[in-house]
């Protein structure tokens, strides 16, 4: 691994998992470096184009400091994916919808849960308060682990 000047997380809607870790990874970073200049952002492979983070995700994270009001749901595209250095998917079926759509993506592309031996991280869209938190705190290991890296 090494030096990544941006990344990218991906999941399907671009609405729970991939904004969550976003801003948390971001969140991390900035704790870890005062002059942390890496671009986190996200995007998703069946977005749902502008709409916010999901409404149980947003609180959640708002639990733990992290806001985001901010986020807008985008589309992934071949430009997204030539302008980021790394990109973080949440399941092994991301994985080989991405690198089929844009094979250029290969050697770039990872799981999220990659250094926690793999680990997928499951859809919590519709499901239970406990689903999402569960999610959250996988999301956090997750990004934890991929700070020792980046």
């Amino acid at each position: 691994m090494g030096m990544f000047n941006s990344i990218l997380v991906v999941c399907a809607g671009n609405i729970c998992r991939s904004p969550t870790a976003e801003y948390l990874l971001k969140d991390k970073l900035d704790k870890k470096s005062a002059n942390n200049n890496i671009k986190v952002s996200s995007a998703g492979l069946t977005a749902l184009v502008d709409k916010g983070a999901e409404s149980t995700a947003s609180s959640i994270a708002l639990t733990y400091d992290i806001n985001m009001d901010a986020h807008k749901a985008r589309q992934l595209s071949s430009a997204l994916v030539a302008e980021n250095d790394l990109i973080l998917v949440m399941e092994d079926r991301h994985l080989s919808d991405l690198l089929g759509q844009y094979p250029q993506a290969r050697g770039k592309t990872f799981l999220l849960g990659k250094w926690l031996d793999d680990i997928e991280v499951p859809d919590p869209y519709r499901q239970s308060h406990e689903a999402f938190e569960h999610v959250y705190q996988l999301i956090d290991k997750a990004c934890t682990a991929w700070t020792k890296y980046i």
